[in-house]
């Protein structure tokens, strides 16, 4: 991990430094910060400024999301979020395009997938990639693998065998939300949350029997939740995570190309290794598979 060397400087030297994103050198000089503030917690891979984007503003890299995300976003606010899986995956693709400075805003996702959040650079934010969504907006290559994931109050008596005639909660505009309606065709009508920490408010208070989203979000639920609730299934969906960028956006190539290397070099593995095992808890491998028809 690299952190920015720590000097006894005067305050005038301080508030300089501050001021330019930089740090002072053993002999006085002044170099550039390998760390700045807003890259959090984050090891950085990869060669500093071998690539280039264009941004909606000069030296920063904004980033939308519905903010926090246990294991992808780590911290209880937007402002206390230092690392995560797609923290440091933004963090390490603003350092090689040479961007000092990563900002995060809230956006809701199904105004993000819908293309309605306003301006931004990229979202990071667990987004399946679907051919609904690339008409409005583009996407990057993959660089995760997801199934979706059935979430319950622990101990619930929901199974694969049952979980049609369950009442079902999902968060709005995502591939859980298509996949209830779709695939699964539940008995009752699914209720429908504008945000994953909603549903899973309505699991623990049995407001709905389960919560259908993505597995890992809603293994990082579960492990926060301290036993409370419990991830009991999971179900194939073939889909995969992409970034996310406006339409027509320059930066798509060269996403493609970051991501790339970041694959070659190993450094997706590290960031699945670091934020996504700790953060479950649970080998994701041991969740049973439930067919759905």
């Amino acid at each position: 991990m690299t952190h920015t060397r720590r000097l006894l400087v005067p305050a005038a030297v301080i508030a300089a430094l501050l001021l330019n994103g930089c740090s002072a050198s053993a002999e006085g000089e002044v170099q550039e910060n390998e760390n700045p503030a807003s890259y959090g917690d984050c090891e950085l891979t990869g060669t500093k400024g071998e690539y280039t984007l264009e941004t909606k503003t000069d030296g920063t890299l904004l980033m939308k999301a519905d903010l926090p995300s246990p294991g992808w976003y780590n911290g209880d606010t937007v402002e206390d979020i230092r690392s995560g899986f797609d923290f440091c995956l933004l963090v390490n693709i603003a350092h090689r395009a040479g961007i000092d400075n990563v900002k995060l805003q809230m956006a809701s996702f199904d105004g993000l997938v819908a293309g309605k959040a306003g301006d931004m650079d990229l979202s990071l934010n667990q987004i399946t990639i679907t051919e609904e969504r690339r008409k409005v907006m583009d996407f990057s290559d993959p660089y995760f693998q997801s199934t979706a994931g059935v979430l319950v109050k622990a101990g619930a008596d929901v199974s694969e065998s049952n979980l049609s005639s369950s009442h079902l909660g999902v968060k709005q505009g995502t591939v859980g939300q298509l996949l209830v309606a779709d695939i699964i065709k539940p008995n009752k009508a699914a209720s429908v949350f504008p945000g994953d920490s909603e549903m899973q408010a309505a699991v623990l208070a049995g407001n709905v029997e389960a919560g259908i989203q993505d597995l890992s979000i809603v293994l990082g639920a579960a492990a926060k939740s301290g036993g409370k609730l419990e991830v009991v299934g999971q179900i194939l969906t073939d889909e995969a995570y992409g970034i996310m960028m406006e339409k027509g956006s320059p930066n798509l190539d060269t996403i493609n190309q970051i991501l790339a290397e970041m694959k070659a070099d190993g450094t997706l593995d590290k960031l699945s290794a670091a934020y996504l095992v700790d953060a479950y808890g649970v080998d994701p491998a041991s969740i049973p598979v439930w067919e759905v028809k």
